[in-house]
């Protein structure tokens, strides 16, 4: 009797995998596995300028759309904008 339950048992457990990687399969199929496709190149408007970690919880970031910046709080219950529209300044490269 444990053989047959070991048997069954591996065999449900063949069948759910197989049915969770056709899943996979008709979800990318669809476009909807999670990617985002990214705009590359010049033609690019939003930019990561910089991360300054505040604790374990709490990021600043600072976004740079349209040459314009923008502060932002991130933290576990969502975001916060402490400043937006602030002029970007042209950097200074000391040779």
């Amino acid at each position: 009797m444990e053989e047959i339950d070991l048997m069954r048992f591996l065999s449900a457990f063949a069948l759910v995998i197989a049915l969770m990687g056709l899943l996979w399969v008709a979800l990318k199929k669809l476009g909807l596995n999670g990617t985002t496709p990214f705009q590359h190149g010049k033609n690019r408007r939003l930019k990561i300028v910089e991360i300054l970690p505040i604790d374990v919880r709490h990021k600043a970031v600072l976004l740079r759309r349209d040459n314009k910046d923008h502060l932002v709080i991130l933290g576990p219950n969502g975001e916060t904008v402490v400043e937006d529209s602030i002029p970007v300044q042209e950097e200074k490269n000391d040779v």
